[in-house]
């Protein structure tokens, strides 16, 4: 049984109401998420285990390891990357790049010899050393970890990488008479000095938060040394008697529900008639090294209770992403223990993964007992994981789209990284208490939620049989952070009802989603999943694929489903409050609050 407990037990109270501008939905600009697919790397459970750098040599080793034991194997395949330079040499060799590879976009990777050998040479040693790896007889643990280091190496050592490889760039150097070369020389000793030598992935003086991001009215009605509760202004006449009340991860700050006005869920709940009420995570440093998962929910306790006494609602409807949907469904949980969780009306989880299993991700591949003990051990040494290495190590875990990627634009091509807010939002990193870390490596390694009473909370054993609430789970088709067959399952664990979404999109457009011009799609299926899901002994993967087989297509975002199926069981509505907070939790500062500043 994996037992949490919980070290702090205090409360402070306590922002001014402004006005609320929503843009014309008919009139708001297009939102244009494509460049997500070079960032979709948060939000989730998997960066507490991490990636070291002892990880990555045990992989080199093993890698030259099995070299010297497989001669053989190896000089089989060394010989067939000589026939293969023969072939580019003549011009007879027929290998190319992948139709959606960018980096040989140019067209002297096809139509110069230089370039077009050199490219073909690359992806025949890309070629040979997967094929080696392939046969070289390392074991099942051992093959995927092998094979992702030596796809680190190839995918470095690609010619689009360097300045003579790359023919963009020299053509560019040319045209700006090397100017371009020193725009990039100038980004490169900005990096490596104020960047921890990691290329920059967007133009950070173009954001502030308050000011063009997180910029929905509202007011800071209630402060825990853990947390902040904003209050949003409402921006229709009636609301929701039931307020959402969302708990976001505790891996980044709570503004990717409120980015630019068209980007923001808060604004869209609001103007859907909804009171929302949202947690505002602090910051840890190594002082609050003992804040664990018991404290977190003990505090999300008390902000459910300080938005039922300033909604006047007896409950909430509850939101929660990621690591946040982890804590959400842990606090349920314990709230139905005890007999407290008819304050929570409804749930709903985004892009969350509660059956974690390593097989689901990359990270999963390095995440062994030794791995999990040395990432505790290093957070309990510091006093917190810090969000800048969680940052790191999921950039070398997608390298072409989150390093070579920039490399090539802001060295070699010297361009200025982009002016965008949700990768402006992605930089904007938060760390973890060692104690919460330890908790949450626990829950990677154990997957006590799936298994009644084998977590416990301050002495409270948690079932999620026991959640009878009706609950609400997305997920994204092309999600590689929670995986939609893995947030699929999530439907087998509650006691009651379930729906399920798929959105197709990665992890972090499956939660912005809003209306509009945005090409998403989603797939619903009317069936409850959790009906369709009932077979114990099926298995999870399968029934999510016959679950998809059954579900209809519909064209553009989630979110009026979702809100559609929020008002099928709301409490009806009311007039609008004409302030914030209440006398016993007055306004105590504008929104976007304090904590989102540390």
């Amino acid at each position: 049984m994996l037992t949490l407990g919980s070290r702090n037990r205090s409360a402070h109270r306590g922002s001014p109401l402004s006005p609320c501008i929503l843009p014309h939905p008919e009139r708001a600009p297009e939102v244009v998420l494509d460049a997500e697919d070079r960032f979709d790397t948060t939000l989730t459970l998997n960066p507490v285990v991490g990636v070291s750098r002892e990880d990555l040599v045990k992989a080199g080793v093993s890698l030259a390891r099995q070299a010297l034991l497989q001669p053989a194997i190896g000089a089989r395949h060394a010989l067939g990357f000589f026939q293969q330079q023969v072939d580019i040499v003549f011009g007879r060799s027929k290998l190319e790049p992948g139709a959606k590879d960018g980096r040989f976009a140019d067209a002297a990777y096809r139509e110069h010899p230089f370039y077009r050998g050199w490219m073909q040479t690359w992806l025949a040693f890309e070629k040979t050393l997967g094929g080696w790896v392939d046969e070289a007889g390392f074991n099942a643990a051992d093959r995927p970890r092998a094979r992702f280091f030596g796809q680190l190496v190839v995918d470095a050592l690609a010619p689009s990488n360097f300045l003579l490889g790359n023919p963009s760039a020299l053509r560019k150097a040319r045209e700006t008479r090397g100017g371009s070369l020193v725009k990039g020389f100038e980004h490169f000793v900005h990096d490596l000095t104020r960047n921890g030598g990691m290329p920059s992935q967007v133009d950070k003086s173009a954001f502030r938060v308050g000011e063009n991001l997180a910029t929905s009215a509202g007011a800071v009605v209630f402060r825990h040394p853990i947390l902040e509760l904003i209050q949003y202004a409402p921006c229709t006449e009636r609301v929701q008697a039931r307020p959402v009340f969302v708990v976001p991860p505790q891996i980044n700050k709570f503004y990717v529900y409120d980015l630019s006005p068209e980007k923001s869920m808060v604004r869209y709940l609001l103007s859907q008639g909804f009171q929302v009420f949202m947690v505002s995570w602090r910051n840890p440093t190594p002082e609050h090294r003992d804040w664990g998962l018991a404290d977190y929910i003990g505090a999300v306790d008390e902000a459910i209770d300080a938005a039922i006494a300033v909604s006047g609602s007896p409950d909430v409807d509850g939101v929660g992403a990621c690591a946040g949907g982890i804590t959400f469904a842990a606090a349920l949980g314990t709230f139905a223990a005890v007999g407290r969780a008819h304050r929570v009306a409804s749930l709903t989880l985004m892009v969350n993964v509660l059956d974690t299993r390593p097989e689901d991700s990359v990270m999963g591949l390095f995440a062994t007992d030794e791995a999990i003990e040395n990432a505790r051990k290093r957070s309990a040494r510091a006093g917190v994981l810090d969000g800048d290495d969680t940052a790191k190590v999921f950039n070398w875990m997608r390298p072409n789209d989150l390093i070579w990627n920039y490399v090539v634009s802001n060295y070699l091509l010297g361009e200025t990284p982009p002016a965008f807010d949700i990768l402006y939002w992605n930089n904007d990193t938060t760390r973890l208490p060692a104690r919460l870390h330890s908790d949450f490596l626990d829950i990677f390694k154990d997957n006590p939620l799936t298994r009644p009473g084998a977590l416990e909370v301050n002495g409270v054993a948690i079932d999620l049989k026991k959640v009878s609430q009706p609950v609400f789970v997305t997920g994204g088709t092309t999600d590689h952070i929670t995986p939609w067959h893995a947030c699929y399952r999530s439907v087998r664990m509650f006691g009651g009802p379930c729906t399920f979404v798929l959105s197709t999109a990665g992890h972090i457009q499956s939660l912005i989603n809003p209306p509009g011009a945005s090409k998403r799609r989603f797939y619903s299926n009317e069936t409850d999943a959790a009906e369709a899901d009932s077979d114990a002994d099926s298995d999870a993967d399968s029934d999510a694929e016959t679950w998809r087989r059954g579900a209809t297509e519909h064209a553009g975002s989630w979110w009026p489903y979702w809100t559609a199926w929020l008002n099928d069981r709301s409490a009806g509505d009311k007039p609008a409050p004409a302030e914030l907070g209440d006398a016993a939790h007055p306004p105590l500062g504008d929104a976007p609050g304090s904590y989102v500043f540390e």
